[in-house]
């Protein structure tokens, strides 16, 4: 088709209004119909799960402890080749050598797209993010990678019929919002660039499912707590922190105050609940976003957990203002009975079980490295 010709055509169906009222011209970063342009009935939803082959998934910002963990997961499920983590940085060897692995900045839309479309990704699992503290030192870059990358994935997720999955957090809530318990749908008022970002992904994301018809998923995700992982910037990480620091010098410093509560899960739950969300038939869900919880404790109530393993145990407190501050404005306890009754959710680990596990996992390294 000549190009005077081709042009003519995109222009007429961008012109074209869907309710017969005039509208702007919006422009559009491909040659295709933009998923601006879709009709709002349209439907894109994923076939059901088990009438079609394993999806190809793919995870944005796979490094870090929710993107390891999940790939080994979802591998096992569907096949190592199937999924493919990516990340902007090296990953290690082990990470490496478990599974596919490619470069991928998701500010760069067209390299982006280039893997969406090469590999025939179906799900898009969609980890990169600045947490809540290392945000709020760096407001222009959380501000890019959380709100900018998340755009290209959406556009490239509603452009090919991706499944599409956004975790949120507790820092999606404010002061203002009920904290015990926090229900699904409340007053969201947050006041970090993390938890602002992560309330934009959730409401442009069930504004594409409605509009576009994305098969757009979300969880809100507590305090996650892993014990193969270090803390990496968050107001929870003082939950992974004091495992590493019982067994290496039995004293631990505390950056919030002993009674400050908030709602916190395993990784493992956390990891399961993803997979049974996104596998999910679409019917079964009455919404877009859902908080999901196991526990919730202090870190007074965490320190008396871990002496009863670690009697020698000192525990201080140094409060972070800045960490305290965020910690004040989040659920002390999440309502996730939601996500319970329409797709089954159900945690696994409660506090003792929690520590318990933790310290198995720390003393079996620790017996390794010995041997070693």
């Amino acid at each position: 088709m000549p190009v005077a010709l081709l042009n003519r055509v995109v222009s007429q169906v961008l012109q074209k209004p869907v309710c017969g009222c005039p509208t702007a011209i919006v422009p559009i970063r491909f040659l295709a119909i933009s998923p601006r342009q879709v009709p709002s009935d349209a439907n894109f939803h994923s076939v059901p799960f088990s009438n079609r082959e394993h999806p190809r998934v793919l995870i944005t910002g796979g490094l870090g402890q929710l993107g390891v963990g999940l790939a080994k997961l979802l591998r096992k499920q569907f096949g190592k080749d199937n999924v493919i983590l990516s990340d902007i940085r090296k990953p290690p060897d082990h990470v490496y050598y478990s599974g596919p692995f490619i470069y991928s900045d998701i500010l760069d839309y067209k390299n982006l797209r280039e893997i969406v479309v090469n590999n025939r990704i179906t799900w898009l699992i969609h980890y990169s993010a600045l947490l809540s503290a290392i945000g709020e030192a760096n407001v222009p870059l959380a501000r890019d990678v959380n709100i900018t990358g998340l755009h290209n994935v959406l556009d490239i997720a509603a452009e090919h019929s991706l499944r599409l999955f956004v975790p949120s957090t507790i820092g999606a809530f404010g002061p203002s919002s009920p904290r015990n318990p926090t229900p699904d749908l409340c007053i969201q008022r947050p006041r970090t660039m993390y938890g602002v970002s992560k309330v934009h992904a959730e409401l442009i994301g069930e504004y594409y499912h409605y509009r576009y018809g994305l098969d757009f998923r979300c969880l809100r995700y507590p305090g996650i707590i892993s014990a193969d992982s270090q803390p990496g910037g968050g107001t929870t990480d003082y939950a992974v922190q004091i495992f590493h620091d019982a067994i290496k010098s039995g004293k631990f410093q505390c950056n919030l105050k002993p009674n400050t509560r908030l709602p916190m899960m395993y990784i493992d739950d956390c990891l399961r609940a993803t997979l049974e969300i996104m596998e999910a038939p679409a019917d079964s869900l009455s919404m877009r976003t859902y908080n999901i919880n196991a526990m919730s404790f202090t870190p007074e109530e965490l320190a008396q957990e871990v002496v009863k393993h670690v009697p020698e145990l000192q525990v201080t407190y140094n409060v972070d203002t800045v960490r305290q501050a965020i910690a004040d404005s989040w659920p002390m306890n999440f309502d996730d009975s939601n996500a319970r009754k329409d797709w089954g959710w159900k945690h696994d680990y409660d506090l003792p079980e929690l520590v318990t596990t933790m310290f198995n996992f720390h003393n079996s390294e620790s017996r390794i490295a010995h041997a070693s």
